[in-house]
C-alpha cells in the first residue's frame, strides 16, 4: 500500500552519508540524487527519501500510496478533494521521476504531503 515516504534534513551530506551506509545492509541504495533531494531504494524505485531542510523549520512527511492504475490516482484526488483538502498537485504525468509516474498531491488535515501514485502507463 505505501509507494514511498520523505523526511526533511538538516545537513543532507550528513543524513546522506548516514543512509548511505546503514542502508546498504538490507539492499538499498541511493537511487536518485536531486541534490535537495535524495531517493533510496531497492532497483524498482526510489521508497524512502530524504530533503532538504530549506527553512530551518520541520516541515510535514511526505507519503505516498500505491495505486493500481491512473484511474484509482483520479478517485484519490477526488475523493480528497471532495473531504475539503488543499490541492498540491492535480493528477499528471511527472515523467521527470520517470515515463510512466502518474501521481496527484494533496495536504491532509494536519498540513502533510499525501500522495497517490502508480508506475503503469494508461
Amino acid at each position: 500500500m505505501i509507494d514511498h515516504v520523505g523526511i526533511q534534513c538538516e545537513d543532507m551530506a550528513k543524513a546522506a552519508a548516514f543512509y548511505d551506509t546503514v542502508l546498504k545492509p538490507l539492499g538499498g541504495a541511493r537511487l536518485m540524487d536531486y541534490g535537495v533531494a535524495i531517493g533510496y531504494g531497492l532497483p524498482s524505485h526510489p521508497i524512502f527519501w530524504i530533503g532538504e531542510l530549506a527553512d530551518g523549520v520541520n516541515r510535514p512527511i511526505h507519503i505516498c500510496f500505491q495505486a493500481a492504475d491512473r484511474a484509482t490516482v483520479r478517485a484519490f484526488f477526488d475523493a480528497a478533494v471532495g473531504t475539503g483538502a488543499a490541492v498540491l498537485h492535480e493528477p499528471r504525468l511527472w515523467p521527470e521521476y520517470h515515463e510512466n509516474y502518474y501521481g496527484a498531491f494533496v495536504r491532509d488535515p494536519d498540513g502533510n504531503n499525501v500522495e497517490a501514485c502508480c508506475h503503469g502507463p494508461e
